[in-house]
């Protein structure tokens, strides 16, 4: 579905992504772990097309896709909950679901099943939404692209208990429809519940990847690379 080979990329003269790789076949929930500063983002943001590489391949079922415009990208079945959310502030929580839409299985009546409270609040401004509200609006946009990969960047970061689990109650539900999933986040345990597989990031490459029971029987790359 998703193939990373040597990624490479950099903001100005500082060099972040230094051979970035990884893979994500359909059906898979993958994650991408790592501190703070270590080059999640901006593997996303390469992969999308909003910064541009400055050497290795992307490609989408094959097609390379490297440099791409982001609007190319996403046509070809990639779909992003960015970091920070980025709602629509002046538009609807319908509009919002409906601004890039595109026809497909997820539809409104699918999307207020999974988070009803975007049914309740279909009229409100996005600006009017709480923290939790923002990102189920968030991950309804990008799956009423009807997307073949949806990824989340910093899935549940800042988030209520109650809301993360939500989060994550919705993720385990997109898995077991064989949604490919890519996602970044710090919550290790909840992620080991339904991920297949997992990439550690540090200084912007891959120092270790492996299954979930691979991570769990090896304590010393959560602590030498994750802090926890």
């Amino acid at each position: 579905m998703l193939l990373v080979e040597d990624l490479q990329a950099a903001y100005g003269d500082s060099k972040v992504l230094f051979g970035m790789s990884l893979e994500v076949q359909r059906g898979q929930v993958v994650t991408l772990l790592g501190r703070n500063g270590m080059g999640k983002t901006t593997t996303v943001r390469t992969i999308f097309g909003l910064l541009k590489p400055r050497g290795g391949r992307v490609s989408i079922d094959g097609v390379d896709v490297t440099g791409a415009a982001p609007h190319r990208i996403a046509r070809l079945g990639l779909g992003l909950v960015p970091e920070g959310r980025l709602i629509f502030p002046d538009l609807t929580v319908q509009e919002n679901l409906m601004a890039t839409a595109r026809p497909g299985k997820w539809d409104l009546g699918r999307i207020h099943a999974m988070f009803p409270r975007l049914q309740e609040r279909g009229r409100n401004m996005g600006n009017q939404l709480s923290g939790g509200e923002q990102q189920m609006l968030a991950i309804g946009r990008a799956l009423m692209t009807n997307p073949d990969l949806i990824v989340l960047d910093e899935a549940t970061e800042g988030l209520a208990p109650l809301i993360r689990e939500q989060i994550w109650d919705c993720l385990i539900h997109l898995k077991s429809e064989g949604e490919a999933i890519l996602v970044i986040d710090k919550n290790v345990e909840a992620l080991a519940r339904f991920a297949d597989r997992h990439y550690v990031v540090e200084k912007g490459q891959v120092v270790w990847d492996g299954s979930t029971d691979d991570l769990k029987s090896n304590p010393q790359v959560k602590d030498r690379f994750l802090g926890v």
